[in-house]
């Protein structure tokens, strides 16, 4: 008898069905993006913290085709987007998970129409084309602070040279 996929898996959902699930989550949604590669404690803190301001948590991956022009390495992503996206819906912080494959989630952001969007400590959310979309509606746009000391990249770097 083959086992039932883990209950889990059914929060990942392809972007044409993302906006009817969006709808039955609980308010206010909170959506942040990004690659989430190899996940690790800083991940893990921004999505726990991110999820901490509304009902609902949206995380929409890059695909590894948009993920790849972010410029990172041409080996990066390291782990595929059904990986990464499995690994990322496995986090009770998180509510839903979607992908994205444009250079920007603005198209996505437009269809879902979330309350918040988040975004890491590194980005000035006052430049973002997402922040002006977002409260176009009323919504807000805010960054969380990193963790210090955590990153994929750095991450990378380490085991590469170890090796």
């Amino acid at each position: 008898m083959r086992p039932e996929p883990p209950s889990f898996l059914d929060k990942i959902v392809a972007r044409d069905k993302a906006p009817a699930r969006v709808a039955a989550l609980l308010r206010p949604v909170v959506f942040t993006n990004g690659v989430f590669d190899v996940l690790h404690r800083g991940h893990v803190s921004y999505l726990a913290q991110a999820r901490s301001l509304g009902g609902s948590l949206v995380v929409a991956l890059n695909t590894d085709a948009s993920a790849r022009r972010l410029g990172k390495g041409a080996d990066r992503p390291l782990n595929a987007e059904a990986d990464r996206a499995a690994v990322v819906a496995a986090l009770e912080s998180v509510s839903l998970v979607t992908f994205f494959d444009d250079d920007t989630p603005v198209a996505l952001l437009a269809e879902l129409k979330p309350q918040v969007y988040v975004k890491g400590g590194d980005y000035d959310m006052a430049t973002l084309a997402e922040t002006k979309l977002v409260q176009e509606w009323g919504g807000s746009a805010l960054a969380i602070p990193f963790v210090d000391g955590y990153s994929t990249t750095a991450l990378v770097t380490r085991i590469r040279a170890a090796s």
